[in-house]
């Protein structure tokens, strides 16, 4: 049966056309709620006036005089990357658009909470009517931080800002402990998503409680790989298949992309056949192979050829998985 999930996404506020989410007044008011824009006790009266403005009006007119009349520095610029958002996905066609957007310019000029607000609207889009946990919590790689702890050949991915905030207390548990101290690795508990445990993510989704398990063969990479898939028919129009890769063994490697910047760096070198030191070959946390079913969906060169994917972690054991990467970095033919 269909699930409901990630309701701070606010994805039952957006509307819908042919060309994908459309912003809605009651979904921009929500942002308003948010850590960056919720008015503190000590918010001065020209603030006030602002918020209240806009949350009867997310759309309203917003004056120069009046948004810098907002008594807090650090207030006007969070209302300035607010103002710049609301406008960009008012002035286009839908959500999927405004992203598209952004990494067709010289640089991304919206603040990330709200591209990771775009990333994760969309990606709820992409999976809407899913009962499948393990593909939910691989969706939530996209658009939140994960802590990476590999150990005794498990490789395991955990929501960055929950491991921070409870594994000092236990309120993670053993794996929250490994995560920030690489530990000798406990048995798996509940915090690991299982074939068991799975139907209650649904209960907890908003938590972001949840380890996945990466290691080739298990069932989080193979959801990884089936929600970037579905991230590049949504987004570029492509038909592709992506299945988890061991290693790239292959004497015509052409095409790869990097889905963060520590394994475009790994890739790049590995290509150019440069020495990678092994402590940074360790750092790769998965690999992708991506083939086009449509042969007429890849340029001519890669034309019935596989490119090869990788995500590595950052030498602090942090991921930000750059999605965008798969927009801009495909050898997609230029209909796409």
């Amino acid at each position: 049966m269909p699930q409901d999930f990630w309701a701070s996404s606010g994805f039952g506020l957006l509307g819908r056309s042919e060309a994908g989410l459309v912003a809605s007044d009651a979904w921009l008011a929500r942002f308003l709620d948010r850590d960056e824009l919720k008015l503190p006790d000590d918010a001065g009266p020209r603030e006030r006036e602002l918020h209240a403005l806009l949350a009867s009006d997310p759309r309203a007119n917003v004056s120069a005089a009046m948004l810098d009349a907002v008594e807090d520095a650090d207030g006007r610029d969070n209302w300035r990357e607010f103002l710049r958002f609301r406008d960009r996905v008012a002035a286009l066609p839908c959500l999927e658009a405004a992203y598209r957007d952004l990494y067709s310019r010289a640089e991304v000029d919206l603040a990330p909470p709200f591209v990771d607000a775009l990333a994760q609207a969309i990606t709820r889009s992409i999976l809407d009517g899913t009962d499948d946990a393990f593909l939910c919590r691989a969706g939530e790689m996209l658009f939140r931080r994960q802590r990476v702890a590999t150990e005794g050949g498990q490789t395991l991915a955990a929501d960055s800002a929950t491991v921070e905030a409870y594994a000092d207390t236990g309120g993670f548990g053993n794996v929250g402990r490994l995560l920030r101290s690489q530990d000798a690795l406990p048995a798996v508990k509940m915090d690991v998503l299982t074939g068991e445990n799975a139907p209650i993510y649904f209960l907890r989704d908003e938590l972001y409680s949840f380890a996945l398990d990466l290691t080739p063969g298990r069932e989080g990479a193979r959801a990884l790989a089936e929600v970037l898939a579905r991230w590049v028919r949504h987004l570029a129009g492509a038909d592709v298949a992506i299945e988890p890769a061991e290693r790239i063994e292959d004497g015509a490697w052409r095409w790869h992309v990097g889905l963060d910047i520590d394994a475009t760096a790994i890739l790049n070198a590995l290509y150019r056949g440069e020495e990678v030191a092994a402590e940074d070959l360790e750092r790769i946390v998965v690999l992708f192979r991506l083939e086009f079913r449509n042969p007429r969906d890849a340029l001519a060169e890669m034309a019935g050829r596989p490119v090869y994917l990788a995500v590595a972690c950052r030498p602090d054991r942090t991921l930000k998985l750059k999605p965008q990467n798969l927009l801009i970095n495909l050898p997609l033919a230029a209909s796409h």
